[in-house]
């Protein structure tokens, strides 16, 4: 979550991401009604608001970014902050910043169309959310509009620390990749926060697993000077896990 604890310690633990072997870094920007996260993140989101941060920042977070890396960045936030500023222009700043794709919680399929013609145009990746119970006719039309990959949300409700892997989510994810067919990956996330979840998880099929809360929780209670260290060693045993 960008501007939590603060501006600097969100560098700091994306430096530790890079360094610990991450493949892609998830980066939140505040909202006030963040519908899709639970309380870890919701809390984290409160704070970068109370502690004032905007858009330009955000912006100006990534592309500091861009000077020291070449890692994939996507933002996860919600529709309202993207349609406020306008999907057109909006775009334009993110890819003009560095940013590769886009993941918003509350997008529907069904009202994506000004939304993906823009980001489209700025070749940016519209990343859309599943769950375990979306139809298979709504799950192939999903598939056909998401682009960098597919997230699937593994348990039914908010994100957050879980503490044990649902049978259901494993059927959602084989069942998913059987309708997908390869035309995109497939990462899985909510509730996952150890290695034995990924490897569990790689094991059944996904592409990628996602991980938040967890990391942010890790960040609450880590001093400033040592989260870009204690944030690589975590990545780093996450990472082993996939492999």
């Amino acid at each position: 979550m960008v501007g939590y604890p603060t501006h600097k310690d969100t560098l700091f633990a994306i430096r530790g991401l890079i360094a610990g072997g991450a493949d892609i870094i998830e980066l939140g920007f505040p909202f006030s009604d963040p519908l899709a996260d639970g309380p870890v993140i919701q809390h984290a989101s409160t704070i970068a608001l109370e502690k004032g941060t905007k858009m330009a920042q955000f912006l100006s977070l990534v592309r500091q970014i861009r000077k020291e890396s070449q890692i994939p960045l996507v933002l996860m936030t919600y529709t309202n902050i993207l349609y406020h500023k306008g999907y057109d222009k909006f775009f334009q700043l993110a890819k003009e910043a560095g940013l590769d794709g886009i993941i918003t919680p509350d997008m529907t399929v069904e009202e994506s169309k000004e939304y993906l013609k823009a980001a489209k145009k700025h070749q940016l990746d519209t990343i859309f959310l599943v769950s375990p119970n979306t139809t298979k006719p709504r799950l192939q039309e999903i598939i056909k509009q998401t682009t960098g990959f597919l997230y699937l949300v593994a348990v039914f409700g908010t994100t957050g620390v879980q503490t044990k892997i649902q049978s259901y989510t494993i059927s959602a994810l084989k069942n998913t990749k059987k309708i997908a067919k390869g035309r995109v990956p497939v990462g899985i996330g909510f509730g996952i926060s150890t290695p034995g979840d990924i490897k569990s998880y790689i094991k059944s099929g996904a592409d990628a697993a996602i991980v938040g809360s967890a990391l942010i929780k890790l960040i609450e209670k880590t001093p400033s000077a040592k989260i870009q260290g204690t944030v690589a060693k975590f990545t780093r045993q996450l990472k082993a896990s996939t492999k």
